[in-house]
């Protein structure tokens, strides 16, 4: 029973911790008001081990909802702020009580062969989230959460998330954003070869109406497995309104060019599969859909695909394969 446990730079030599057993964080969320585990200001750490964080999350998790503040005070699990060269191999972090690993504002970040672990039922739990932070890889991780597998702030650029296996849980997404001001652009986000289980979303990239200017560019989702995955498995939403708390009528301004999706094949569990639904005031330019092959379960028909807001989108006149009876072709 340890935390909460704080190791603050700065630190300017290399740095390696090895967890070895296991290490519980106290079980009463109202004992943690901060992260629970955390790096500050340290250069060339690298965090390894066969060990276990266990953020014992369960009470935790019946507070985290729209209708109880207390969940914004809920400690993170793990935290790494201002680190740069940073290579994690090998944690097993299970049962946050918000979300389990959280990075900001750090470069030259390396995540292998992670595992996170938690029920479907655990609210607000995203595997790992990163914000404004460059050069971030993600390969082989195996996450089973209550929210996003893998989630993406402002200020992300030159991400890679590669061979995640990732469900349940919400996908991987790009958001939301657009809530607040000031937010740094997202650019260059890549993920691949991923498999999404059982999962409530696929991959989606999610930003608020009423928003203040904002950018994201240059994203790549490719060769991507999904199976029963819902809500709908590709989405591009800037209608998002989490809780019903936004100015829904007026327009997000955050801008989303660039965007390429191909090679996503498997099954959907909702009848629409495909469904980009961009800006009135600023639509989407420079979005390729190809290869797209997911069939849905249900006896309704055949999958379908829902677009609008969206300029200079040859490619998904053509692309979506035959289990799409209704191509996207409702252009801005």
């Amino acid at each position: 029973m340890v935390g909460p446990l704080k190791f603050e730079g700065p630190c300017t030599a290399p740095v390696t911790v090895k967890v070895q057993g296991t290490l519980k964080a106290p079980a009463d969320p109202k004992r943690l008001r901060d992260d629970w585990v955390a790096f500050r200001n340290v250069e060339g750490l690298t965090v390894s081990g066969s060990g276990i964080f266990d953020g014992q999350g369960a009470i935790a998790w019946s507070v985290n909802n729209c209708a109880n503040l207390e969940m914004q005070f809920l400690a993170h699990k793990f935290t790494i702020h201002k680190a740069d060269q940073l290579e994690n191999r090998r944690d097993y972090v299970l049962n946050s009580k918000l979300f389990h690993m959280n990075i900001f504002n750090c470069n030259n970040v390396t995540f292998q062969n992670i595992v996170i672990n938690a029920p479907k039922n655990s609210l607000n739990t995203d595997g790992i989230h990163i914000g404004r932070s460059t050069m971030v890889n993600i390969t082989g991780a195996t996450i089973r959460t209550g929210d996003d597998c893998v989630s993406l702030g402002d200020g992300c650029q030159q991400i890679n998330v590669e061979k995640v296996t990732c469900g349940p849980g919400h996908g991987i997404s790009i958001g939301s954003l657009g809530r607040y001001h000031d937010e740094q652009p997202v650019i260059g986000v890549t993920v691949r070869n991923c498999t999404l289980t059982n999962t409530e979303n696929g991959v989606r990239i999610k930003t608020w109406p009423a928003s203040p200017s904002g950018v994201a560019s240059n994203v790549n989702f490719e060769d991507i497995i999904m199976n029963n995955v819902s809500n709908p498995p590709i989405l591009i939403d800037q209608e998002y309104c989490l809780c019903n708390n936004c100015l829904a009528k007026v327009p997000s301004r955050v801008k989303i060019s660039d965007v390429r999706v191909e090679g996503i094949r498997g099954t959907s569990a909702t009848q629409v599969a495909v469904k980009i639904v961009c800006s009135r005031g600023l639509p989407c330019q420079n979005v390729s859909v190809e290869d797209i092959n997911l069939e849905y379960n249900g006896k309704e028909g055949s999958s379908t695909s829902l677009c609008a807001n969206v300029i200079e989108a040859p490619s998904l006149r053509e692309s979506i394969s035959s289990h799409l009876y209704s191509v996207c072709l409702t252009f801005f």
